[in-house]
C-alpha cells in the first residue's frame, strides 16, 4: 500500500476512479468488512461512531479535520488509519470494500457512482443526490453494476414505523385522505459578507466544489451554511426535511413521482447569502392522496425569537415530523422510531416504538450481497429525494407575487388554501408582513411532469435545472 503522503493527493484528477475492479466482499460476517468515510465533519463523524472497527480510511478536502477525525479514531480504535485528501485515490485502493459518504449535497451522487464503478458498496446520506438526473444516474449504476446501495433515509429501519405503515395501508384508520409533513426547524441567519469568504489553506476548494459551480462565496461560513446555497445544497426541504418527505411517501405507499408539483414560499425575516427559502409549502399532487409538505425557519413569533430552539410552530403536534389522515382518524410520526395513531376525538388508538440501527442494516446486506436485505435500497431515496428537488425546481422558477395573488390560485384547493392561510399567519406573527417593503412571496409554477420526471411538459426552464450543468472535470457519467 501507499504511504500516506502519496494518499494526500492534491493534484490533477485521475480516471481511475472509473475504472471496475471486482472488490466484491465475500463476507459471511459483517466484521470482514473495511470501510472508508468520505467527509467526516458533521455528520460524518458520526458515520464514523456509528461504522466503528469497521473505518480503515477516512477522506476529506479539509485536512484540519481529515487529520483531526483521523487521530481521533486511531485514538479510539488502537490502530492507524488511511488518509485521504481526494476520494478518487480512496477508490484506487482495492482493500476498501465499501465506503459511506456524508459529503455536501452536490457530491454525493458524483462520489456514490464512482464508488459503484470502482467496485464499492456505498452508503449514501440523503438527498442521495443534489438534482433529479443525478439521482436517476445513481439509480442505474448501482443496478447496471451490482452493488449494495443504501439511502441514508434511517427512520427506513425503524421497525416500529413499518409497522405502523402496514396498519394504516391495511385499512386501520379507514381510507388515506392526505399526508402533511412539517419541519418546523429554528434556521437563524447565515449573515452575508461585503467581500468574498477567504477559504482557508487547509480547505481543497477545487475538490469541494466538485460538479458545483465554483463561485465566490458571501457568507461568513463554508461548512453547513452550504445547504442554504442552491449551487450546493436544496434548502431545509433537502435537509431535513427529506426524511419526512420520505416517511409520508411511505405511508401513502407511492412509488413514483407526482404528475404535478408546486412550490410557495421565499426567504423571510433576515437578509442574509441564502437564497433557498427559510418559509415553503411544497403540494406533492398525487391523485389517490395528496402529500402536502411545510418548513419554517423562523419561531412562532417575533416575540419567541429571542429563545429559537424552545420556540418553534407545531401542525396537530407535528414539528419535525408527519401527520397522516384517513377517514377514521390520523397517524402522527414524531421522531424516526415513533408513530401513535388516533381516532376522531383525539384519543389515541395504537402506539408503535421500535428501531434498529440503519448501518448494520446496510453492512448485513453488504455481507450478504443481497440489496433485499437493504431498508433503504437507492431507488427509495431517489424518489424521495426528487420530490424534495421538484420543490426547488418549482420555487425558482416561480416569480414574486401578492398574498392575494397565490390566495387566488390556491382556493379550490382545500388542504392547499389552509396551508397558505398558516403560512400567512405564521409570518406575520413574526412581523412579516407580505406585500409591504417589497416583501413578496414567491409563487411556484405547477410543474407537470412526464411519468419517467425526465421532462416538466411545457416548461423548458425547469427541465434544464432537473440536469443543471456540472463541472469538468467532476461531471456525471450518464449511465446507459
Amino acid at each position: 500500500m501507499h504511504t500516506i503522503n502519496r494518499r494526500l493527493f492534491l493534484g490533477a484528477a485521475s480516471a481511475s476512479g472509473l475504472a471496475v475492479l471486482s472488490s466484491k466482499v465475500q463476507a459471511s460476517e459483517t466484521k470482514d468488512i473495511r470501510v472508508a468515510v468520505i467527509g467526516a465533519r458533521g455528520r460524518g463523524n458520526e458515520h464514523l461512531q456509528a461504522l466503528g472497527k469497521h473505518v480503515v480510511a477516512i477522506c476529506d478536502v479539509d485536512e484540519k479535520i481529515l487529520h483531526e477525525r483521523s487521530a481521533e479514531t486511531e485514538q479510539k480504535l488502537g490502530r492507524s488509519i488511511e488518509r485521504f485528501v481526494d476520494y478518487r485515490r480512496l477508490l484506487d485502493e482495492a482493500d476498501i470494500h465499501a465506503v459511506s459518504i456524508a459529503t455536501p449535497n452536490h457530491t454525493h451522487a458524483l462520489i456514490a457512482i464512482a464508488a459503484i464503478q470502482a467496485g464499492k458498496d456505498v452508503y449514501v446520506e440523503k438527498p442521495i443526490s443534489h438534482d433529479v438526473w443525478e439521482g436517476q444516474q445513481l439509480v442505474a449504476a448501482a443496478e447496471l453494476y451490482g452493488r449494495i446501495v443504501q439511502s441514508g433515509t434511517q427512520a427506513r429501519s425503524s421497525s416500529g414505523i413499518a409497522e405502523a405503515v402496514e396498519w394504516v395501508q391495511q385499512g386501520g384508520l379507514g381510507k388515506i385522505l392526505y399526508a402533511v409533513g412539517t419541519c418546523y426547524k429554528p434556521r437563524m441567519s447565515i449573515g452575508k459578507l461585503s467581500s468574498p469568504l477567504k477559504i482557508p489553506k487547509h480547505i481543497h476548494y477545487d475538490l469541494w466544489c466538485g460538479p458545483a459551480k465554483k463561485q465566490e462565496i458571501f457568507r461568513p461560513e463554508l461548512h453547513y451554511d452550504w445547504h442554504w446555497d442552491f449551487n450546493t445544497g436544496n434548502g431545509d426541504i433537502g435537509n431535513q426535511g427529506i426524511h419526512q418527505v420520505d416517511i409520508a411517501r411511505w405511508f401513502l405507499g407511492e412509488n413514483q413521482l407526482p404528475p404535478r408539483v408546486l412550490s410557495i414560499g421565499g426567504r423571510f425575516g433576515y437578509d442574509d447569502a441564502g437564497n433557498t427559502p427559510n418559509t415553503q409549502i411544497a403540494c406533492y399532487d398525487y391523485p389517490q392522496a395528496p402529500l402536502l409538505f411545510e418548513t419554517r425557519g423562523l419561531p412562532r413569533s417575533q416575540q419567541a425569537q429571542a429563545d429559537w430552539k424552545a420556540s418553534m410552530d407545531s401542525y396537530r403536534g407535528s414539528r419535525i415530523g408527519v401527520l397522516i389522515q384517513c377517514e377514521q382518524g390520523h397517524v402522527l410520526v414524531p421522531s424516526y422510531h415513533e408513530a401513535i395513531a388516533f381516532d376522531l376525538d383525539g384519543h389515541e388508538v395504537k402506539r408503535w416504538k421500535k428501531s434498529s440501527d440503519h448501518f448494520a442494516n446496510w453492512l448485513d446486506a453488504v455481507a450478504r450481497q443481497d440489496k433485499t436485505v437493504l431498508n433503504a435500497e437507492i431507488r427509495e431515496g431517489h424518489v424521495s429525494s426528487a420530490l424534495c428537488h421538484l420543490a426547488g425546481v418549482s420555487h425558482r422558477v416561480g416569480a414574486a407575487s401578492t398574498s392575494d395573488a397565490v390566495a387566488e390560485q390556491v382556493i379550490g384547493n382545500e388542504l392547499l388554501a389552509n396551508s397558505f392561510d398558516r403560512m400567512v399567519g405564521h409570518l406575520r406573527a413574526n412581523d412579516v408582513l407580505l406585500d409591504e417593503d417589497n416583501t413578496k412571496l414567491r409563487l411556484g409554477k405547477w410543474l407537470e411532469l412526464d411519468p419517467a420526471g425526465n421532462e416538466v411538459i411545457n416548461n423548458s426552464e425547469a427541465t434544464a435545472l432537473l440536469r443543471p450543468e456540472s463541472r469538468p472535470p467532476f461531471a456525471i457519467p450518464e449511465i446507459t
